[in-house]
């Protein structure tokens, strides 16, 4: 994905050392984009900001059990 190329990765400040982590990249112009860190050069997920907001009050209010 060409649009992923000036993606600036950042891991959760929740990540723990057993390698079980997720990057976003929230500096693309009108996406999100998130990467399994044990293998970044696998697909990413891509999600509009709106999709990325909805995500993060469904996981913090309890609607997505993760």
């Amino acid at each position: 994905m060409g649009e992923l190329r000036d993606a600036q990765w950042r891991k959760s400040t929740y990540s723990t050392d057993n390698g079980n982590c997720v990057e976003v990249a929230s500096n693309l112009p009108s996406l999100v984009a998130i990467r399994d860190s044990k293998n970044p050069d696998a697909p990413a997920l891509v999600l509009t900001p709106a999709q990325w907001s909805t995500f993060l009050i469904g996981l913090k209010t309890g609607v997505l059990d993760v």
